[in-house]
């Protein structure tokens, strides 16, 4: 036997050191390292003095003295632009545990511009439905912009990350306003963090948009319409841009996830909870169309199928529709249905 009892060893695999404290058989025994008991093969030990004794000792060299005068001018960097949309960037911070593996304990939360426009934003972090965190701020174009961190277990309450952006220079032909916002799964952070670690990265990113949408309506009145002589027939005149202005603000993405909707949820019936989610989805339905947008995502999960059927038979009958499909998307949990709309 290569070792007894009370006998220094190297774990091999993780270079710390530990002691002997019994022999299961020819092959194994029972190692002891930093209070943890755990069984280790023959060969995967080593005496410590090996390592002491093979470690190479590295002796700087010397600096040579340098004079302002000799040193090189510094040339600038030259970076191209990559212009691909705004991001949440999210960097995985990991500590080392007593058995050496790296675990991951919480997320860096980033805002990346980049775009040629500057950009005013609300954010919103909610967890099951409930607001946990709000910022109001800008960011500059090519900018990267710090949030805040989140605990790594809190993924397994649903986060939500929402964003209503608006331009810092408004633009005759760009939206007031656009929302985005990003639903993370546990299973899918569990992913996509493991595919950074086998490129050698420290970041993923989910693309919020690619290019701020132009604006949705036109707000000039038609081309030969007298609003002078309706007005002294009696009839009452409104400004049409306005009144949009005084309607609730559309959205682009709708979760129709029950606890997104209510927090009394769990006292609701089945019956209760699909009349919630299809009163919800027509009255955001018709937002969207009085704010003219072009397209719109509802979330609605794989489930029984239910509710996306009778989503899908209401869009068979509205005439604003020009298309919708399943989106299967591992975002939206492979549950949400794309409406384009045709006007």
């Amino acid at each position: 036997m290569k070792f007894e009892v009370g006998d220094k060893v190297v774990v091999n695999q993780t270079n710390e050191e530990g002691e002997v404290i019994d022999i299961i058989n020819d092959k194994m025994v029972m190692v002891e390292v930093r209070g943890v008991k755990f069984p280790a093969y023959v060969d995967q030990l080593d005496f410590p003095y090996f390592k002491r004794f093979s470690e190479k000792k590295l002796i700087p060299p010397k600096k040579e003295k340098k004079f302002i005068d000799d040193l090189p001018r510094e040339k600038k960097k030259i970076t191209e632009r990559v212009v691909d949309g705004v991001w949440l960037t999210f960097i995985p911070i990991t500590v080392n545990d007593e058995f050496g593996d790296d675990i991951v304990t919480e997320l860096k939360v980033h805002l990346v511009n980049r775009t040629e426009l500057d950009y005013k934003f609300t954010y919103k972090l909610t967890y099951l439905g409930n607001e946990d965190f709000e910022l109001i701020n800008s960011i500059r174009a090519f900018e990267d912009f710090y949030l805040h961190d989140v605990p790594f277990e809190n993924l397994n309450d649903n986060p939500v990350f929402s964003f209503e952006f608006s331009l810092v220079t408004p633009l005759k032909l760009k939206a007031d306003y656009f929302e985005s916002n990003l639903k993370l799964k546990p299973k899918q952070v569990f992913t996509r963090i493991e595919e950074v670690r086998r490129k050698g990265e420290a970041t993923f990113s989910y693309k919020l948009f690619e290019e701020y949408p132009p604006r949705p309506y036109e707000d000039d009145k038609p081309a030969g319409l007298d609003l002078a002589s309706l007005a002294k027939a009696g009839f009452k005149i409104y400004d049409a841009s306005k009144a949009r202005q005084n309607l609730e603000a559309a959205k682009s993405e709708l979760d129709l996830h029950i606890e997104a909707l209510t927090p009394a949820w769990e006292s609701m019936s089945n019956l209760e909870i699909l009349g919630l989610q299809l009163k919800t989805f027509e009255k955001y339905f018709d937002l969207a169309v009085l704010h003219h947008l072009p397209w719109m995502i509802v979330i609605h999960g794989v489930g029984s199928g239910k509710l996306r059927d009778e989503i899908h038979d209401m869009l068979k009958l509205r005439k604003e529709v020009k298309s919708f499909a399943n989106r299967y998307h591992p975002a939206y949990g492979y549950g949400a249905t794309e409406i384009y709309f045709g006007y």
